[in-house]
C-alpha cells in the first residue's frame, strides 16, 4: 500500500516532527485530561494521517468532548502491530486504519465490528456518497461493511502531452498494453526521456501493485478456485515477460531498484515519457514544484484481455471487536471519513491537501474541480471504473483483491515473488527461472492458509 506522496514527504516530516517534540504522539496510555472520554488509534504514519492528527483536537474533540490518543507508525511497524493487537482482542486499540488487503482477512477472523448499523443510523454519514467500488473493496464476506474508507486511489496512465505532440504520436483514449509498449519504443529517447517509469523496486506493495493488475488483464491469476498455484500458466508468464521486458527496453535507469517514490522523481523531473501508477500522484506531478506541470495528460489504466485493468487502495477505519467503546469510535470514523473533514482541510490548507478518492461528492465540489483541474475527472474515472476486487481479471479466483491476494500469507509470499521479478527486471535471471520459483512459493503459502494458518 497504499503512498507517500514525494513533494509533500518534506512537509510531512518537518510536522511528524514537531508533533512529537509536542508531546502529541500518541503514547499508549489512554488519557482523560480533556473532555468525557479518549479513544485510541493506531493508524500508518503519512502526510494524511499526520494532518488528521494536527486538527483533530480543532474540529472533533471540540466538539464531541473525546480526546484521541494516536499511534503512528511507518506502514510496515503499523501493520505488525495491527496484526498482533487485533490478533489478541484485548481492545487495546479502538479503531486502526486498515486498507482493502486487510479488511477481508480480519473480517473472516472476527476482528473488526460491522458497521452497517452504525453508518445507517447516522444520516449525515452518507454511506452512499462513498464510491461504489471502495464500498465493495471494505465488506467481508458475509455481505457487511467493515471499514469506511479515509481516502482511495485507483491507478491510471499519465503522459507527457508535450512530447507526444513533438513525436507526432496520439495517446489512445483508453489504450491496451500493447499500444503503450508501441508508443514507448517510439517516444524513448525523446528529450533523454525514457518511455515508460514504471516500479522494478521489490515489494508486494512496490513493483506487486502495478504488475498484478497487468497478470489480471493478460488473463492470469495466482491461484484457480482449488487454491492450485498458477503462477507458471501460459497467462501469468506471459504478463511477467511483458512487463520485464517493457521496463528493461525502455524504462527508467535503474528500474529494478526504483519504486514509487523514485520514478514520481523521475517523472516530475521530466525524465520519462510515459508513467503508469497510482491516481493519487497527480497531486505531485501537478505541484509547484514539478517541471512537468501543466504538460501531462491521464488516461485510463491501460488493458488487453479486460475491460478494466486499474487497481483500488484504500486507507479505511475499522474498529476492533473487542473495543469497549465502539459509540465513540464511531464519532471519531463519522468525521474522519467525512465530507466535513473534506471541506475543513480544503478551506483550512487548500483543496489540493484534501483527502480525495473516497467520496464521489468531492468531485462536484467547485473548489476541488478547481485546484485539481488537471486530474479531477480522470482521477473520478480511475476510482470508480476500477477493476472488481473480486472479479478483477478474466476468469473466477478463490480470493479477493486487484494488486494482492487476500489471504495473511501474501504479506511474505508477494514480497518473495516481487524480489523474484525484480532480479528479472535486473537481467539476473530469466522470467521462466523467476516463476519456477515463485510457483513453489505460492504452493507453500497455499498449503499454510489452508491448514489454518491466519
Amino acid at each position: 500500500m497504499k503512498r507517500l506522496l514525494l513533494i509533500r514527504a518534506a512537509t510531512a516530516a518537518a510536522l511528524a516532527a514537531a508533533l512529537v517534540v509536542s508531546g502529541c504522539q500518541g503514547t499508549g496510555v489512554r488519557s482523560s485530561r480533556e473532555g468525557k472520554e479518549s479513544i485510541r488509534v493506531l493508524a500508518v504514519k503519512n502526510p494524511q494521517m499526520v494532518t488528521l492528527k494536527q486538527y483533530t483536537k480543532k474540529y472533533f474533540t471540540s466538539r464531541t468532548g473525546i480526546t484521541v490518543d494516536y499511534t503512528l507508525l511507518p506502514e510496515n511497524e503499523a501493520r505488525e502491530r495491527m496484526n498482533r493487537e487485533f490478533a489478541r482482542q484485548d481492545g487495546t486499540y479502538d479503531v486502526a486504519s486498515v486498507s482493502s488487503y486487510e479488511v477481508p482477512i480480519y473480517s473472516r477472523n472476527h476482528w473488526l465490528a460491522p458497521l452497517d448499523s452504525y453508518a445507517k443510523a447516522d444520516r449525515a454519514f452518507d454511506q452512499k456518497d462513498i464510491f461504489p467500488s471502495l464500498n465493495r473493496a471494505v465488506t467481508g464476506a458475509d455481505g457487511k461493511i467493515y471499514a469506511e474508507p479515509f481516502y482511495g486511489e485507483g491507478s491510471f496512465l499519465m503522459y507527457r502531452k508535450d512530447l507526444f505532440r513533438k513525436t507526432g504520436l496520439t495517446m489512445p483514449r483508453d489504450p491496451t498494453w500493447r499500444q503503450v509498449a508501441s508508443l514507448a519504443a517510439k517516444i524513448d529517447g525523446t528529450d533523454g526521456a525514457s518511455g515508460i517509469c514504471l516500479r522494478g523496486l521489490p515489494g508486494w506493495g512496490q513493483n506487486l501493485a502495478p504488475i498484478n493488475t497487468v497478470v489480471n488483464t493478460f488473463g492470469g491469476t495466482w491461484y484457480d478456485m482449488q487454491w492450485n498455484a498458477k503462477l507458471t500458466s501460459p497467462e501469468f508468464t506471459k504478463a511477467i515477460q511483458f512487463y520485464v521486458d517493457l521496463v528493461r527496453k525502455y524504462g527508467e535507469p535503474g528500474a529494478a531498484r526504483s519504486g514509487v517514490l523514485e520514478i514520481l522523481a523521475d517523472f516530475s523531473q521530466g525524465k520519462c515519457a510515459m508513467m503508469y501508477d497510482a491516481s493519487s500522484l497527480a497531486t505531485s506531478i501537478e505541484a509547484d514544484g514539478s517541471t512537468v506541470k501543466g504538460k501531462v495528460g491521464y488516461v485510463p489504466a491501460p488493458h488487453e484481455e479486460t475491460r478494466r485493468a486499474g487497481w483500488l487502495w484504500t486507507w479505511a477505519w475499522g474498529i476492533e471487536n473487542a473495543s469497549k467503546k465502539k459509540d465513540a469510535a464511531w464519532k471519531f470514523i463519522s468525521w474522519a471519513s467525512s465530507k466535513q473533514y473534506q471541506e475543513q482541510i480544503g478551506d483550512t490548507l487548500g483543496w489540493n491537501e484534501a483527502p480525495a478518492g473516497s467520496r464521489q461528492s468531492l468531485y462536484s465540489n467547485p473548489n476541488y474541480q478547481r485546484a485539481a483541474a488537471a486530474w479531477y475527472r480522470q482521477e473520478y474515472a480511475a476510482v470508480k471504473n476500477s477493476a472488481d476486487p473480486k472479479n478483477p481479471g478474466v476468469g473466477p479466483r478463490p480470493y479477493q483483491g486487484i494488486s494482492f491476494v487476500g489471504i495473511p500469507q501474501f504479506a511474505d509470499l508477494g514480497t518473495k515473488v516481487s524480489a523474484q521479478i525484480s532480479a528479472a527486471i535486473a537481467g539476473k535471471k530469466s522470467v521462466r527461472t523467476a516463476l519456477q520459483i515463485s510457483q513453489k512459493l505460492a504452493q507453500d503459502a497455499v498449503a499454510d492458509y489452508r491448514t489454518g494458518g491466519r
